[in-house]
């Protein structure tokens, strides 16, 4: 293998989350008097970190959300993620794979720490990601589409980053990876292509990524 380390992004690339996540997102932005489609909440957020959220919402409105608004939004995801969420299509294939070849892997995620292990306790990733695989947003100063996070998660591994690859489904996890001077593979099954353009290259299944890893 030409990588010594796989970083996995968590949302949409090994959990089914962004549907269920940015369904919530955007019902709740609205209910709150900042209308938002599910197309916008896709457009805008996916892929980042909560402060995201917060700081495009006072840029364009002037408004704060409320001080709960984390505790309530993650409340509502956490529920819909014990009725609703799936590992992505063939991921568990891909983590057997690199696995079995000895493959160092970790997954590196704009999401809390809780919400990385509430999804994979309910998709049954947990057998795959110790804590010591786990690297959040909330490790770091600056989420993606900063470096920081990616970087530290090579710190950690022992790798350096001219050694990894990404693999990654938003745009900002695309320039994240740039950032950091590793390459990525850009996962196009939710994300238009071009909108993942700066990625080394471009798989639509996870059968695909096990012959770009290989």
């Amino acid at each position: 293998m030409r990588y010594d380390l796989v970083i996995f992004d968590n949302d949409g690339v090994l959990v089914d989350s962004e549907p269920i996540s940015n369904r919530l997102l955007a019902a709740y932005l609205t209910e709150l008097g900042h209308p938002t489609t599910y197309e916008d909440s896709i457009r805008d957020y996916m892929g980042s970190a909560m402060h995201r959220v917060h700081d495009l919402v006072q840029e364009r409105t002037g408004r704060l959300l409320p001080a709960d608004f984390d505790d309530v939004f993650h409340g509502r995801v956490f529920a819909a993620f014990e009725r609703e969420l799936k590992p992505v299509a063939g991921v568990v294939d891909v983590l057997e794979k690199l696995s079995a070849d000895g493959t160092l892997y970790c997954m590196a995620s704009s999401g809390s720490h809780e919400r990385i292990r509430v999804g994979h306790r309910t998709t049954g990733l947990t057998r795959w990601f110790d804590d010591g695989r786990i690297f959040s947003s909330q490790d770091v100063g600056r989420g993606k589409p900063a470096p920081d996070l990616f970087l530290h998660a090579a710190e950690r591994m022992g790798v350096a980053p001219g050694n990894c690859v990404v693999v990654e489904d938003s745009p900002l996890g695309v320039q994240a990876a740039v950032a950091a001077g590793m390459d990525v593979f850009g996962f196009t099954a939710m994300t238009p292509a071009a909108k993942l353009a700066a990625a080394t290259q471009l798989f639509s299944t996870m059968g695909e990524l096990t012959d770009l890893l290989v």
